[in-house]
């Protein structure tokens, strides 16, 4: 018997059924955790779009945390399978290896994109040596959850993808120049944002003048939220009327321990504000003023492309692909990682010239209808499915454009 089981989620056989006759992709992902990250949010998004341009899908993970947010889905967009898998070494790993097998025989799986390392690694050894399907590498990020044996087996399996999509630029190099893939097979793919549904956010008119800076992102060290409140403190002094806010869940409960006591001991309990998890998004960044990502670490921040989607002025990091989406001093400004001084400064200069940001918010939505569509994201992926469905030479060397 199959160790293999599908989630029980309502509704989700139905659209496989709709869709059997189309080309299946199967998107593996380690883990849905408690709190859906970017790259689990991603890959639901992407089975949602894809029987749209001519491919159906399916999920696989390792593990589904009891609460997450995955379980409660009203409308999955396609069957999520369950392959528990703990260890990728032992004598069960080699069984799941055979159910892997099993399943992708018996699903006619043509294309495995993978995310995170397991993924990557075990499923795509899996994948290439018991199977005919064709192995893309998803990459997110700079490496930053990698431990030491995870970067020695990405370089040992640098031949083993026939394709890598990179999230951005950075990230395309960081695959060649360290895991020494071939560039030929390694593309960037940016993130898309769905712009109707932006359209009909507005930003409210308010005689107030009260300011508010805010962003988005779960609370992990990471994601420099303390730089943040460092920066606020020097603010406060000089804009008195100023409110900051920080959206997201909590991760890390160390870390957000240590920032509410930064908080209360800059004295800005009056002024900075943990909001938690935002279900409407449109609404949370069109009551800001100005959009801050101080990470410390980032692949393709998709909270950038919603702040500037909002008409946003953006300061983030110069971290990742961060320069890839904030031309500094046209839709934003880029400030070194971990330089509270900088961030603040450059928060302060928004301030100060008020028809600058708001200058800057809307030449940030001109550039994301320009660069960073769901259509272009998806004609980008599908094309690039089709040529490996196609040939069955390495994908050619692909780029997502020059974007300065």
């Amino acid at each position: 018997m199959s160790s293999i089981t599908a989630l029980p989620l309502e509704g989700s056989n139905r659209k496989q059924a709709v869709h059997s006759a189309l080309p299946h992709v199967l998107l593996m992902l380690d883990q849905f955790p408690k709190t859906l990250g970017g790259g689990e949010r991603t890959v639901l998004k992407l089975a949602a779009l894809l029987p749209q341009y001519g491919y159906r899908a399916s999920i696989l993970t390792f593990s589904v945390h009891p609460e997450s947010a995955v379980l409660a889905l009203k409308s999955p967009p396609c069957p999520i399978y369950l392959l528990p898998l703990q260890r990728t070494y032992d004598l069960t790993a080699l069984r799941s290896a055979l159910d892997l097998r099993r399943f992708l025989r018996q699903q006619q799986i043509q294309i495995v994109q993978t995310c995170f390392e397991s993924s990557d690694l075990w499923a795509g050894f899996v994948t290439k040596t018991m199977s005919n399907a064709k192995l893309i590498w998803s990459r997110r990020d700079m490496g930053i959850l990698r431990v030491r044996k995870h970067s020695l087996a990405y370089r040992l399996m640098a031949g083993v993808p026939d394709a890598v999509f990179a999230v951005s630029e950075q990230v395309r190099r960081h695959s060649i120049e360290v895991d020494r893939i071939d560039p030929a097979r390694v593309q960037t793919i940016y993130n898309g944002l769905n712009l109707t549904e932006w359209n009909t956010a507005f930003k409210p008119t308010t005689t107030s003048d009260k300011l508010l800076v805010t962003t988005v992102g779960n609370i992990r060290r990471v994601k420099g939220h303390d730089v943040f409140i460092k920066a606020a403190a020097s603010i406060v002094p000089h804009f008195p009327n100023v409110s900051f806010s920080i959206a997201g869940d909590v991760l890390e409960p160390d870390y957000f321990a240590e920032l509410q006591a930064l908080v209360r001991n800059l004295h800005l309990s009056d002024h900075f504000h943990f909001v938690g998890s935002v279900t409407d998004l449109h609404h949370y960044l069109s009551a800001a003023d100005i959009f801050v990502l101080p990470s410390r670490s980032e692949g393709f921040s998709n909270a950038i492309l919603e702040a500037m989607a909002a008409s946003l002025p953006v300061v983030a990091t110069d971290v990742g692909g961060n320069s890839e989406a904030v031309k500094d001093g046209v839709t934003g400004f880029l400030v070194p990682s971990n330089d509270p001084a900088a961030l603040a400064s450059a928060i302060t200069r928004l301030f100060s010239d008020p028809s600058q940001a708001k200058a800057m918010g809307a030449a940030g939505k001109v550039f994301v209808a320009e660069n960073f569509t769901t259509e272009t994201m998806m004609t980008r992926i599908t094309t690039a499915y089709k040529n490996l469905l196609a040939h069955n030479s390495p994908l050619a060397a692909g780029r997502a454009g020059n974007l300065s």
